[in-house]
Parts: structure tokens; sequence; C-alpha cells
């Protein structure tokens, strides 16, 4: 299986992913929209929201941002967001603490009522889906 290296970057706490990955999903200004590897190169703005991604392992992940934008290449993808926050966490303690970041970091970013619920549902289906 052919993989795209993802890096998602903020400038004040530097790289919060970088890996090999299978697919994602990034919340593009225009809509949503997943890349695989061999995409067309593009650069897309980046709107609050959740990036998806699936690893190679077949194992997800999501991280939520308020704005920025993205490069893709045929074999690589670089986010550089303004703020992110990664739900990851080894405990159900951990996952909850990320998973209220991530809600603050969408409520600040967007007054879209759709937006928030819709990114808000995925960070939840993100968590449930981890235990």
């Amino acid at each position: 299986m052919e993989t795209l290296h993802l890096s998602i970057i903020t400038p004040a706490n530097g790289k919060i992913f970088e890996g090999d990955i299978s697919s994602v999903t990034f919340p593009g200004s225009e809509g949503e929209f997943g890349v695989l590897a061999g995409h067309a190169s593009l650069v897309s703005l980046l709107t609050a929201g959740v990036i998806e991604l699936e690893k190679a392992d077949k194992t997800k992940e999501s991280v939520a941002v308020d704005w920025g934008y993205v490069e893709i290449g045929e074999n690589c993808a670089c986010a550089l967001v303004d703020g992110a926050v990664a739900i990851t966490g080894d405990s159900e303690s951990e996952i909850a603490k990320a998973i209220d970041s991530a809600k603050k970091l969408i409520r600040e970013a967007s007054d879209s009522d759709v937006l928030i619920a819709a990114s808000e549902a995925k960070i939840e289906a993100s968590a449930k889906s981890r235990f």
C-alpha cells in the first residue's frame, strides 16, 4: 500500500503530527476533501474543523484545527495551522482533556453553529473509537 507523509505544524507548538499515512481528510475552506498517495499537487486554505487521518496500520487519529493552509504533493502533505489539538492520550482522562481543548479551539475559531456541531461530533466520535 502506498503511503503519504503528513506533517501538521503550528507556529507556537511546532509539530503536532508527523508520519506516514494511508489517507487524510482536511476541512478545506470550500468543503472537506480527502487525499491519498499520488494526489495531484495543490494548496488549499483550511477552516476550523477536524483533520482525520488513517495510518498505514489502519489506526485512525484526529486533529482539531482552527485555520491555516495545506500544501499537497504526490507523496506528502504539510498543513500549517494557527492552532491544533491532537485527540490522543493513553487514558480516558487525557482524552477527555484533549476533547475539551479541541472543542474550545473550534468554538473560538468559528461562529457557525453548524460547523461547531459537526466538528464536535467528529471529535467525540474519534475519541469513542479509541476505547
